[in-house]
């Protein structure tokens, strides 16, 4: 039976797909009775549009397959803690479970700066489970942003973990 780890690996390959593109390495994938049903990585550069996050991706996409926005027996694999409009959008499409990689002090909605996953406010919840490959996750971060500003001493841009 497949672990957190391996659907995070799909997730991490996502990521690879968004570093190859030029867009910041963010991967998701959701997973439904055992079955990768969507993928999604960042697009905001090729598509020009601030909605284009890995997450937004994913949940769109498993919501055409599912024809249902109800995706409440899925579960979302992302490789970076997700902002608050993804954070908003996991807890609007009532996901189950949000596995996230490494954290997000400058932008995360999910542990860092809110826990919208989890505010007994809203109408629902989802179960978090944070820290899945962190460290791989943060490497493709810091890489690309190295890559981006140029040079072995470029500053990350990227406080992760």
């Amino acid at each position: 039976m497949p672990t957190h780890d391996d659907w995070m690996r799909q997730a991490l390959a996502e990521a690879d797909r968004a570093f190859e593109e030029g867009e910041v390495p963010v991967g998701a994938v959701i997973v439904r009775d055992g079955e990768v049903i969507a993928r999604g990585h960042n697009r905001r550069e090729s598509r020009q549009s601030p909605l284009s996050h890995a997450e937004i991706e994913a949940i769109a996409s498993a919501a055409a397959r599912q024809k249902s926005w109800r995706l409440d027996e899925c579960d979302l694999y992302v490789t970076l803690e997700p902002c608050l409009m993804c954070a908003g959008a996991a807890v609007q499409a009532r996901l189950r479970r949000l596995v996230f990689g490494c954290r997000d002090p400058k932008a995360g909605a999910v542990r860092s700066l809110y826990r919208c996953a989890e505010d007994a406010r809203l109408n629902h919840r989802l179960d978090v489970v944070e820290g899945v490959l962190a460290d791989e996750a943060a490497e493709r971060l810091r890489a690309f942003f190295k890559r981006l500003r140029g040079g072995p001493d470029a500053d990350s841009g990227a406080d992760v973990l």
